[in-house]
């Protein structure tokens, strides 16, 4: 028999389930802190941009859209406004894209 017959079969994620899967741990979101002061303004406004962009595509790659070329910037502010956020810029649009590709 094959190696491959003899390995179980992964349990579903969240984004290829029929139905929701339910965490073993009851979910809590993490503590939110302040941001460190005396920063200079732009670290703060790159600061934020990254963990827009970084929930945007962990929102695309969970709606099913795997590649960067597939996130077009109308898809990319249709997902923004269906999770809550704000519509993304051109500039956070690329930043989308761009961990979408390293992230492979």
């Amino acid at each position: 028999m094959p190696a491959a017959a003899l390995k179980p079969k992964p349990l579903p994620t969240q984004s290829t389930a029929k139905r929701p899967v339910l965490f073993d741990s009851p979910y809590a979101p993490v503590e939110k802190r302040p941001l460190p002061p005396g920063r200079p303004r732009e670290w703060y406004v790159t600061h934020n941009r990254r963990l827009k962009a970084m929930r945007l595509a962990i929102a695309l790659l969970d709606s099913g859209v795997h590649m960067p070329n597939q996130a077009r910037n109308e898809t990319i502010r249709d997902t923004a406004e269906l999770i809550g956020v704000h519509p993304p810029s051109d500039t956070t649009c690329h930043m989308v894209r761009a961990l979408m590709r390293y992230a492979r």
